[in-house]
């Protein structure tokens, strides 16, 4: 790999990580914002829901126009939104505020990961999109590992409005970055007759996508693979404090064990799905996270190191699967239309983990003294989710011959 293609990674993985991080740090605040609010499990898993769903939006908007566009600039746009919503989720006084702000920064964040994934796909070959892939999703390990736990620490020290305070800094401090680093991405554009106005043609897109099996298929992949995942998410800390008993200072390290394990694994698992096929690796590591996903939702009274184990074991392959599938993903379609269809993707992934959300709290039930009751109904349900993908995974190998 080029000195570079390494810069590329780098920014794109720091800017992955305040996306991530974002996203990731509403549902561990769920012990701080339920109480602080004094708002029940259904409005806060509403809260959770706003940011993917309002995402999903924007991002199928956008899907008919981005490819018009140089990457790097729309990358631009997005990540300014996404910035400043972050910021006023972090000065929100009160639920309803909030909810605002994530719909603000939803809006915004639904172009960023569809523009990720498409200057991956541009810059580098299907042969080192693994390793790449792979690189971008240590983003995750490291908002795991540092992400979280420091921002679960500034939510104990200051408060819980801390983390998104932090997170609007960091992002303005990698700005300066993309703009220096970043290069431009036009080598997708098709030419344009000059002074001619741009009117997609909505349903041809759609119907195109419809009777494109390839497409549609890698669409119902990715969109399971998000609800199967995010609807056990949102409940984690409070089934980990209410129900179990670990305090606030232990919970944060789940996030960072897990994370420093995949750290490591999301790099293995990219060589090895490059090597071995990315069908093969998603496979093993599809049905690997299916076990802790039971042992999580239906936990005894264990020490807290087993915990730590079981949620250590469920980061690596459930992170993992992401992987060679998002490289498959990045097959069906040709590179002039890459941006669209990776925001058609984006968008089903978020408007799918929105929906995961919404499940989630129409599930569960806050029982006597805050404990989250049902939760293992949410564990049987995304296990048949998740393992239902690899029907639709296999399908799309066979039509696509990728082993």
């Amino acid at each position: 790999m080029s000195r570079k293609e390494r810069i590329i990674l780098f920014i794109l993985a720091c800017l992955n990580f305040t996306h991530i991080l974002d996203f990731m740090i509403m549902m561990p605040l769920g012990n701080y914002l339920m109480p602080y609010f004094n708002i029940s499990t259904h409005f806060f898993s509403w809260i959770v829901a706003a940011y993917p769903v309002t995402a999903c939006l924007s991002g199928l908007i956008a899907a008919f126009y981005v490819d018009r566009f140089d990457r790097k600039k729309v990358l631009l746009f997005a990540y300014s939104g996404f910035i400043i919503g972050t910021v006023c989720c972090g000065i929100a006084p009160s639920p309803g505020l909030l909810m605002a702000a994530r719909i603000l920064t939803g809006l915004f964040g639904g172009l960023i990961g569809a523009q990720v994934l498409s200057i991956i796909a541009d810059v580098f070959p299907y042969e080192k999109r693994g390793q790449a892939m792979g690189t971008i999703f240590m983003a995750f390990s490291v908002a795991s590992i540092a992400g979280v736990p420091f921002s679960l620490y500034l939510a104990s020290l200051i408060s819980w409005h801390a983390p998104f305070i932090f997170i609007g800094i960091l992002g303005a401090c990698l700005l300066p970055f993309i703009v220096r680093f970043l290069p431009s991405m036009q080598s997708h554009l098709l030419p344009v007759t000059e002074g001619a106005v741009y009117k997609p043609d909505v349903g041809k897109v759609v119907g195109d996508i419809i009777d494109n099996k390839a497409q549609l298929t890698a669409l119902c992949m990715s969109g399971f693979l998000m609800l199967g995942h995010f609807v056990v998410i949102p409940f984690i800390n409070p089934y980990m404090e209410f129900n179990m008993g670990f305090s606030k200072s232990q919970t944060p390290l789940i996030y960072m064990i897990g994370g420093s394990f995949t750290l490591v694994s999301s790099f293995v698992i990219g060589k090895l799905s490059d090597k071995y096929g990315k069908f093969r690796i998603f496979t093993i590591c599809l049905f690997c996270s299916l076990v802790p996903i039971f042992f999580i939702t239906n936990m005894p009274a264990i020490p807290f190191v087993a915990v730590l184990a079981i949620f250590a074991v469920w980061f690596v392959f459930s992170s993992g699967r992401n992987i060679p599938a998002q490289a498959m993903i990045s097959t069906v379609v040709n590179p002039a239309q890459r941006g669209q269809f990776m925001s058609f993707i984006a968008a089903f992934q978020q408007l799918f983990t929105g929906i995961a959300s919404i499940i989630a709290g129409m599930i569960v039930v806050e029982g006597a003294h805050g404990k989250i009751l049902r939760y293992h109904w949410v564990g049987y349900l995304s296990i048949t989710i998740v393992a239902s993908t690899f029907f639709i995974a296999r399908r799309l190998a066979k039509h696509q011959k990728l082993n």
